[in-house]
């Protein structure tokens, strides 16, 4: 006598549509992660951070007051300025005159209140292409008449506006971290899979080759590596350079996660079934194991982005990485070396601003696909 068994019928709602045994496809599952991903408030305040700066980023012309190489020596390291409201002048300020204070012989800006910078909304200004081949004059704020200067938060050493830079260089650092985890997310696909599915002398030589990448202490290396980048080379092949580098390094941690993944799946039914039918190992490896745990190498990825982030900012601005003219948060926080220069210009700091809330904004969405990776864990 054989035994029937059937599952009860499940009503139309989210017990029914959260519940794994109703829906048993790839489709399904992803809807589970992101169901209870939307319940991780962190994780969608900081996918919400991530979406804004990437926008920011690519519309950098656009939202920047002023073009990224636009400066005004005179008022170098000029203090923030906030706006001030009147019914005849609307959102205005006044310029700074900067003085030298004869008994501390510090640099001083006093306001001159006879002159108005009118403020606006979509206000012609520096020219800059949109997209990268869109001409363009049009900013989302800033000076009614062009050629006006205003410094939300302040200026740098050259006199260039601090938040303009900062939103060019959102472009760079943000970039770089989504680049440098694709190159290691195609070595450690590569690397990891072979290790995991083939196992023997094949994963031993591939371990111990990941142990001594892993030994050698990160920093140094990064730093014997990003010295021999010739100082002549242009600011885009160093670019691409500091990327190449952050891959070569950044691929391990990926390839043990998808190795022991697939260390754990290879001896599932189904992959004896494909070997049986005479399907190949990239086959099985590219169609039938990776995609199984798909949401655990995005939660990796995910978490590895602000590591790359990071390692451009220290590069950069220890000089080993980028440099002047290219604009990157590294490159401007080198400005805040000088424990005297910040003393008095506390807002050159602004950029590493900038870098926590991205890096803290990763993190938050990292952990919170890697807590909804598993469609079988608990409910929050």
């Amino acid at each position: 006598m054989t035994l029937h068994t059937e599952l009860p019928p499940q009503e139309h709602g989210p017990e029914a549509e959260s519940d794994p045994r109703v829906k048993g496809t790839d489709a399904a599952q992803w809807r589970l992660v992101w169901r209870r991903f939307r319940r991780h408030r962190l994780a969608m305040i900081g996918m919400v951070v991530m979406v804004v700066m990437y926008l920011v980023a690519i519309f950098a012309g656009f939202v920047a007051p002023f073009s990224k190489s636009s400066f005004n020596a005179e008022q170098a390291l000029q203090p923030p300025q906030l706006p001030k409201f009147s019914t005849e002048h609307g959102l205005h300020v006044h310029p700074s005159v900067g003085k030298t204070n004869l008994e501390t012989m510090n640099l001083e800006f006093v306001e001159d209140e006879t002159v108005i910078i009118e403020l606006g909304f979509f206000v012609k200004g520096d020219s800059y292409q949109l997209l990268g081949f869109i001409d363009a004059d049009r900013h989302l704020f800033g000076p009614k008449e062009p050629g006006e200067r205003w410094y939300p938060l302040g200026g740098d050493r050259s006199g260039a506006d601090l938040l303009s830079r900062t939103i060019y260089g959102a472009q760079i650092s943000l970039s770089i971290g989504l680049l440098g985890v694709a190159g290691s997310l195609v070595l450690g696909l590569l690397i990891g899979g072979i290790s995991g599915y083939f196992g023997g002398w094949v994963d031993n030589l591939i371990q111990r080759v990941i142990e001594i990448i892993m030994s050698i202490p990160t920093l140094p290396l990064w730093l014997g590596l990003a010295a021999a980048i010739p100082p002549r080379w242009s600011s885009t092949f160093t670019y691409f350079m500091i990327t190449m580098i952050l891959s070569l390094i950044g691929w391990t941690t990926l390839a043990r996660v998808i190795r022991g993944r697939l260390l754990q799946a290879r001896g599932e039914d189904f992959v004896m079934a494909a070997r049986l039918d005479g399907v190949s190992s990239a086959h099985i490896i590219g169609r039938h194991l990776l995609p199984s745990f798909a949401s655990h190498i995005i939660a990796t990825v995910s978490l590895a982005v602000p590591s790359m982030i990071l390692a451009e900012t220290a590069l950069s601005f220890l000089g080993l990485g980028l440099r002047s003219p290219a604009v990157s948060w590294g490159v401007l926080l080198q400005d805040a070396q000088n424990v005297q220069t910040l003393y008095s210009a506390p807002w050159l700091l602004i950029p590493g601003i900038a870098v926590v809330l991205a890096v803290v904004a990763f993190n938050f969405v990292g952990d919170g696909l890697r807590d909804s990776a598993d469609p079988y864990g608990r409910r929050d």
